[in-house]
């Protein structure tokens, strides 16, 4: 399952990052989004691109391309 499946409230843990992702891996590291994070949606812009989610009690905004570079499982 990627982001762009989630509905805005739904409550999400990273399970790990795909292999077209490999440009963002150490950058979403970097932000907190490591295997096993629990997060919520936020708000989605009307065309899907960018989303923002809280995570680690912080609101990250990613792009399309970011959030599909990992893959997560609904709560």
């Amino acid at each position: 399952m990627t982001l762009k499946e989630l509905s805005i409230g739904d409550r999400a843990k990273v399970l790990g990052f795909n292999e077209s992702g490999k440009a963002y891996r150490r950058k979403l590291l970097s932000m907190g989004l490591t295997p096993g994070t629990e997060f919520s949606l936020v708000r989605m812009a009307p065309l899907g691109d960018p989303v923002e989610i809280m995570i680690r009690g912080y609101s990250l905004s990613l792009r399309k391309d970011e959030a599909n570079a990992f893959s997560v499982a609904k709560l």
